[in-house]
Parts: C-alpha cells; sequence; structure tokens
C-alpha cells in the first residue's frame, strides 16, 4: 500500500536561461550541464593487490544553447567581441521551471565566453524554425540551493 504524497519529476521543456547583460533568454535546446572529476590511481606503499583511487582534476563541458533565430543580435555581438580579442566573461544561470513557470532548480555558471557560433541550416523543401547555435565555454557550474 503506498504511503505519501506521490512527486512527479520536472519536464525538460520548461526552463529559460539567463546571461549577465543579455535579455534574450528563450531557447529551445541547452545542452552540456555537467561536470567530471578525473580519478587518479595511487598505489599505496605494502598494498599491493589494490590500486586507491583518489579525485584528480575537476572539468566541466561547454553549454550549447539553440535558439530560433531573430531580431535580437546580442548573442552575436558578444561572439564577435571574441573574435576581434576582447574578451568578455559573463555569468548565468539555467533556471528549471515546473508547468506553472516557478523556479524549482538553478544551475549558475561563471565566467563564459562564446567559443563558437553556428549559423542555421537552410533547406528550401522545409518548413522549420532557422536555429542558431552558440557555445560557451565556462569555468564551472554549481547547483543553487
Amino acid at each position: 500500500m503506498p504511503t505519501g504524497d506521490r512527486i512527479d519529476p520536472y519536464m525538460n521543456f520548461n526552463f529559460l536561461v539567463e546571461i549577465d547583460g543579455i535579455n534574450q533568454g528563450t531557447f529551445q535546446e541547452c545542452t552540456g550541464l555537467d561536470s567530471t572529476t578525473e580519478p587518479v590511481d595511487y598505489r599505496e606503499g605494502g598494498e599491493n593487490t589494490t590500486v586507491r583511487k583518489l579525485p584528480g582534476k575537476s572539468t566541466y563541458s561547454d553549454i550549447v544553447l539553440k535558439r530560433g533565430i531573430t531580431d535580437s543580435d546580442e548573442l552575436w555581438k558578444w561572439r564577435k567581441k571574441i573574435v576581434k580579442g576582447q574578451v568578455e566573461r559573463k555569468n548565468g544561470s539555467i533556471v528549471l521551471l515546473d508547468l506553472e513557470g516557478n523556479e524549482k532548480l538553478r544551475w549558475n555558471f561563471v565566467n563564459a565566453w562564446p567559443t563558437k557560433w553556428e549559423g542555421p541550416s537552410f533547406d528550401a523543401k522545409a518548413n522549420d524554425v532557422a536555429v542558431e547555435a552558440l557555445t560557451l565555454a565556462h569555468e564551472g557550474v554549481e547547483k543553487a540551493d
């Protein structure tokens, strides 16, 4: 017999992205929200049958944002500065919302800058939205309390 209230997982389609100084926060896709810590093998003297695993360097994947192209060119201008050698790092957040639009979870990333911009693929036989992608390198992500 079940006890307690049922807790359903949040849906992955209801999210927003906040980036310092950029008002374009609606994206159709956001990937790369992860971190990895490399294990380092350590052989302890006198223990010849087992290798200890110690935590090593932590790394974070690039975040890739995809959105339908609009008249807003804030992301393009940010990328253009990087190409000209004017590195402008920004902090940001990826916010998961519930079905009513209330914030449920937040991941903050720091010191991000666009490493790649990718324009849309065009096809005269299709009727899809023209999508651009922006890849952000960053120096860490943390889940907000």
